[in-house]
C-alpha cells in the first residue's frame, strides 16, 4: 500500500496531533541525576574547539567518474561489492560484510564529517552558551542546505550504486542516518533563536523536500518496507526530520510503524533480531539495529504514547531487546553466535541504546556500562554505524 494511502487511513484527529506534539517527559537529569553536560563537557569542547577553524566540506568538493554530472547530487557506491575475478570489467559481485576500499565513499565521508562537526559544535553551545559554536554549526548547516554553490539536492537517487548493476539503490537511503543529529542540532539552534529568518526557512524547506522524496519515491518506499535495520533507520530518519518541520502526521505514522511493523517483523521472542544475526556481521548489526530502535523510541515517545512501554500482543518490546543484548555488550566473549567477519575487535562503543534504555526503564547498570565504553571511535566502519554521538543533544 502506498504511503499516502496509509497516512490517509490513519486519519489523525486534531487532538491526537496536539498530544503527539507534546514534549517527552524522559529527561535524563530528572530521572537519574545523570548530568550529561558535565559528564561530556571536556570531550565535547575539545572537539568543538578544533572544529571552529575547519571550513565546511560538502559533496560538491568531490566527484567520481561514474557518478552523476550534477555536483549537487549525492553519490556513493555499495560497500560490499567487488570486481568479479572471472569478469574483471563486468558487473560487480557481492561479498556481504567485506567492504571494498576502492569504492567511492567520499560523499558519505563528507556527510559524516558534517554530522560530527555540527553535532559537537551544537553540543558545545548548549554546554557553554558561547555563540561562536552555534555560528560555526550554522555555517556548516547552510553549506549543505542553503548555499546554492555547495548544497546537496534533497534526494539519494545515486546512493550505493553498484558498477554494472545499478546507478543507485534504495539501500543507500541509510547513508543519511548521519543527518539525524544534524536535524536535532537545527531544532536546538532554532529553539535558541540562532537559526532564524531565511536560513531557518531554507533548512526546513530542504528537509520537507527530502521527506517528500523519502515517503513518495519508489526508492523511499522500498527502503521503508525493508525488514531489517534499513527499515528501522528509515523510521528513525523520517521521525527526526518530521520533528524538525513539525509534521505531526508523519510522526504519528512512524509511531504506528514502530508498533505494527518494526517490532513484529524484526524482533524474536527472546529480544534478538534474527535478520541481523543471519548477517556476516551479526554482532555489529545487532548493536546498530538496537541503537536505531532505541533512538526511534526516544524521538517519538510522548506522555500519551510512550513507545518504551509498548509491547506486541505476544510480549515483544524494547525492554526485552535491551535485556538480550546487555550481557554481550558487557562481555563480548559470551557472544554465542558467529563473530563478525570484519571489525569484530572494534565493537562495542558508547552506543545510545544503553543510555536511552537505561533512562527510560530506570536501569542504572545500563548507564554505568555506557559510561565505560569508547565515546570517540575513529574506525570509519564504526563511525558509519554510530550516527548518534552527542548525548547532550538528546538528554537535557
Amino acid at each position: 500500500m502506498a504511503l499516502k494511502s496509509q497516512l490517509e487511513i490513519i486519519g489523525i484527529s486534531v487532538m491526537a496531533m496536539i498530544l503527539a506534539a507534546s514534549p517527552p517527559t524522559l529527561k535524563g537529569s530528572d530521572r537519574s541525576g545523570l548530568n550529561i553536560r558535565r559528564l561530556d563537557s571536556q570531550r565535547v569542547l575539545k572537539a568543538a574547539n578544533r572544529y571552529l577553524s575547519d571550513p565546511p566540506i560538502t559533496i560538491t568538493d568531490f566527484h567520481h567518474k561514474h557518478g552523476p554530472r550534477n555536483p549537487h547530487e549525492y553519490y556513493s557506491q555499495g560497500d560490499y561489492w567487488w570486481p568479479n575475478p572471472k569478469d574483471p570489467s563486468g558487473p560487480y559481485i557481492k561479498r556481504d560484510g567485506y567492504s571494498n576500499p576502492a569504492n567511492f565513499v567520499a560523499d558519505r565521508e563528507a556527510m559524516i564529517h558534517f554530522s560530527i562537526h555540527t553535532a559537537a559544535l551544537t553540543a558545545a553551545y548548549l554546554i557553554t552558551h558561547d555563540k561562536r559554536y552555534a555560528e560555526k554549526a550554522i555555517q556548516n548547516i547552510n553549506a549543505w542546505f542553503v548555499d546554492k554553490a555547495t548544497l546537496m539536492n534533497p534526494n539519494l537517487k545515486y546512493s550505493q550504486a553498484v558498477h554494472g548493476r545499478a546507478k543507485g539503490r534504495s539501500f543507500g537511503i541509510i547513508d543519511t542516518v548521519h543527518l539525524v543529529e544534524v536535524a536535532r542540532s537545527a531544532q536546538i539552534l532554532e529553539r535558541h533563536k540562532l537559526l532564524i529568518g531565511a536560513d531557518k526557512k531554507a533548512v526546513n524547506a530542504w528537509f520537507a523536500k527530502y521527506l517528500h522524496w523519502l515517503t513518495t519515491s519508489p526508492m523511499g518506499i522500498t527502503e521503508m518496507n525493508a525488514k531489517n535495520n534499513h527499515g528501522t533507520c528509515w523510521v528513525m530518519q523520517v521521525a527526526e526530520f518530521a520533528k524538525l518541520i513539525g509534521d505531526q502526521k508523519l510522526l504519528h505514522f512512524c509511531r504506528m510503524r514502530f508498533k505494527k511493523v518494526l517490532l513484529p517483523d524484526q524482533m524474536a521472542a527472546n529480544g534478538s533480531f534474527p535478520l541481523e544475526l543471519a548477517r556476516t556481521k551479526p554482532y555489529g548489526y545487532s548493536l546498530f539495529n538496537l541503537d536505531a530502535m532505541c533512538t526511534v523510541c526516544w524521538i517519538l515517545s510522548t506522555p500519551n504514547d510512550n513507545l518504551w512501554k509498548y509491547s506486541t500482543p505476544d510480549g515483544r518490546n524494547m525492554k526485552l531487546a535491551l535485556k538480550f543484548m546487555y550481557p554481550y555488550i558487557k562481555n563480548k566473549a559470551k557472544w554465542p553466535y558467529q563473530h563478525d567477519v570484519e571489525y569484530w575487535n572494534d565493537w562495542p562503543v558508547r552506543s545510545p541504546s544503553l543510555l536511552f534504555g537505561g533512562l527510560a526503564y530506570k536501569i542504572p547498570k545500563y548507564i554505568r556500562l555506557w559510561k565505560t565504553l569508547n565515546a570517540n571511535p575513529t574506525v570509519p566502519e564504526i563511525l558509519r554505524n554510530l550516527p548518534i554521538r552527542q548525548p547532550v543533544l538528546w538528554v537535557h
